[in-house]
Parts: C-alpha cells; sequence; structure tokens
C-alpha cells in the first residue's frame, strides 16, 4: 500500500518546509508514503524548495493555473505513481500534518471513499462570527444538495482512495471542494468527516481578495454543479413553476368571460397563455436536460475505464517502485512527452 500526500502550491517557499517536515513518513497500513507537490507557477523558487526538502515528486506548472486545476493535476499524478490512497493538504501548513493517519483510517478500513477533514470552524479563534456563519450556512446547503454528511465542506484536507480518485472530474476553475462532494453524492460515493486540528495562521488566503468575491465564486461553482448533476428535478421545478404561475391569469380570463365580461380581460388570455407555452418548453427542456445528464453519466464511466487502462498501459506504477530519482523536476509540457512515447511503444 503505498499513501500520496499532494500538496499543490503557488508562491508558497517559506511556509512549505515546515508543511513537508510536518508529514509523517509511517503511516499504519501503509508501506510507503511519497509527498507530491504541485508548483502552480510559482515565482518564488518554491520548486527548488521543495527539493531542499527532500519531496518525492515534483510537478511544475509553467504558468498559474488555478487551485482546482492543481488539485486535479496532483490526483491524476499520484495515480500514475502508484498510490492507493492520495491525501491533499495545503502548502501553507494550515492543516495539521499529524491528523494524517486518523484521516485516511475511514478508507483505509473500507468504510469510507473519500475522507474530509471537519477543522470544527466554531472552535477556531480566527474565524469571525460572520466567516462561521457563513461556513455552516454553505455545509448545511452542500449537505441538503449533495445528500452528504459532511461538516465542513470547503475543507482541503481530504483522502481519496484510488477508485474515488479515478472517478473524481473537476469541471470548475476556482474550487474544487464543492464540486467534487455534489460529484460524489451524486455518485453513490462513501464520504465521512474526521475531526482534524489546524496550525496557527501563516497567511491570508489567497483563494479570494473577499468574502462577497469568494460567495459569488461559490456560488456560481454550486448553481452549476448542481443544474449539471440534477437537470430534471432543476428544469421540472422551473417549468412547473411557469405553467402554474401562466394558469393563474388564464383562470381570471375564464371567470370573467363566463360571467359574459371577457371583452376586457384579453391581457390575461396573452400573458398566461405565454407563461403556459415557456413553462411547457421548459419542462420539454427538463427531459432533453436529463437525456444530456445519462450520457454524461456513460461519458464518466468511460472516462474512469480509460483513465485505469492508462495507468495499466504506462506501467507507471511498477516503473517507480522499481526505483526512480528521488524528485524528479517535471514541468507541466514535459511530463507529457515521455508518456506519450512510452504509450506508443506499448500499444506498437
Amino acid at each position: 500500500m503505498k499513501l500520496i500526500v499532494q500538496i499543490p502550491c503557488f508562491n508558497e517557499a517559506e511556509t512549505l518546509p515546515q508543511t513537508v517536515a510536518d508529514i509523517p513518513r509511517v503511516v499504519a497500513g501503509f508501506e510507503r508514503v511519497e509527498i507530491l507537490i504541485i508548483d502552480d507557477g510559482s515565482t518564488d523558487g518554491t520548486a527548488e524548495i521543495a527539493r531542499q526538502c527532500g519531496v518525492d515528486h515534483i510537478i511544475r506548472h509553467p504558468r498559474n493555473m488555478g487551485l482546482a486545476r492543481s488539485f486535479a493535476r496532483g490526483l491524476r499524478e499520484s495515480l500514475m505513481r502508484g498510490a492507493d490512497v492520495i491525501v491533499n493538504t495545503d502548502g501553507d501548513n494550515q492543516y495539521d500534518a499529524a491528523c494524517i493517519e486518523a484521516l485516511v483510517a475511514p478508507v483505509v478500513e473500507g468504510r469510507a471513499d473519500i475522507a474530509i477533514g471537519d477543522r470544527g470552524t466554531d472552535r477556531i479563534d480566527h474565524f469571525s462570527p460572520l466567516k462561521r456563519l457563513l461556513q455552516r450556512s454553505g455545509s448545511s446547503v452542500v449537505r441538503t444538495i449533495s445528500g452528504l454528511k459532511v461538516n465542513d465542506a470547503v475543507s482541503g484536507f481530504r483522502a481519496y482512495s484510488r477508485e474515488a480518485a479515478l472517478a473524481t472530474n473537476v469541471l470548475s476553475g476556482f474550487s474544487y471542494t464543492i464540486e467534487t462532494l455534489i460529484q460524489a453524492g451524486n455518485n453513490g460515493v462513501a464520504v465521512v468527516s474526521v475531526p482534524v486540528s489546524t496550525n496557527p495562521v501563516t497567511r491570508k488566503s489567497r483563494l479570494f481578495k473577499s468574502i462577497p468575491s469568494f460567495l459569488s465564486k461559490q456560488l456560481i461553482t454550486l448553481l452549476r454543479s448542481y443544474v449539471m448533476y440534477y437537470p430534471l428535478r432543476v428544469f421540472t421545478i422551473i417549468g412547473a413553476a411557469l405553467v402554474a404561475v401562466g394558469a393563474l391569469p388564464l383562470l381570471r380570463f375564464a371567470w370573467f368571460f363566463l360571467q359574459g365580461d371577457g371583452d376586457g380581460r384579453l391581457q390575461s388570455l396573452v400573458i398566461g397563455g405565454v407563461l403556459m407555452v415557456v413553462g411547457f418548453i421548459v419542462l420539454t427542456m427538463a427531459l432533453l436536460a436529463d437525456a444530456v445528464a445519462m450520457n454524461r453519466r456513460l461519458l464518466e464511466q468511460t472516462l474512469r475505464t480509460v483513465r485505469r487502462l492508462e495507468l495499466e498501459v504506462t506501467g507507471e506504477p511498477a516503473r517507480r517502485d522499481a526505483g526512480e530519482p528521488r524528485a524528479p523536476l517535471v514541468d507541466a509540457a514535459g511530463a507529457e512527452a515521455p508518456r506519450r512515447e512510452r504509450e506508443r511503444r506499448a500499444v506498437g
């Protein structure tokens, strides 16, 4: 069993040494524990600091791609390196690495495919009352939508089984936290919350400039994910609401028409008719959207199979377990060409 701890980083040269030093190299249930750094276009020498810290793998983006894409790249690269379980943590040392063993325990024991670190935000001193309220409210909304009992929906301290990582698709360019939970709930993935502790704050969050900015981006992600995974429900509610509202002016017109006073009520007939037509169009869209969603599920299953076959064809886990030089410095472009060449030779 191999555990890989992935750390997406953007200009984390100051905090990365302590973050890496705190990660345990011996975790119950694993023969090997490795660290993967995803340097997301840093300009402060983060990759070189990571090399000096003795991390096992370094992946570099030539420019900043964002947290969500870095997280997804980390999952893919961890799988290519033979990870059985993947832990994601932050480069600012926000999460207590001593909790990694407790975090992976449900995954190792087979009780869950994904474990989310619950920071207990009500107990964090530097969280303002407003931030605590927003966190509780946001997590409550995500629990309702996803059907998962997750207390800290935006926590980035997570453990993924190999199968869960293969099935995870990140489409958002902002943050992966909410989108992947809704996706997991829709796919019936077992998710649990694990209480974890946090370290003192080292810097302000770079993910968002202000709370309104963060809320707007998360709301867009939430709505987009919900419509993507539950289109029949969304469009049926909208269509039914339009039909119901359109029925009111039609009933008004019918009432006066039966009493012989319908000549001056034509505006009710027009408005009601338009709303009813639009409502039925939206209901038709609900059926079409549901068909598209079914096709997307089939594509996700196909993509999961392709990923699994890719891992088997490239032979990456066997090659790395056989002995790979420590801390290879690889950029986003340079990592793909050797891989494609190996695939070509394997197929040929």
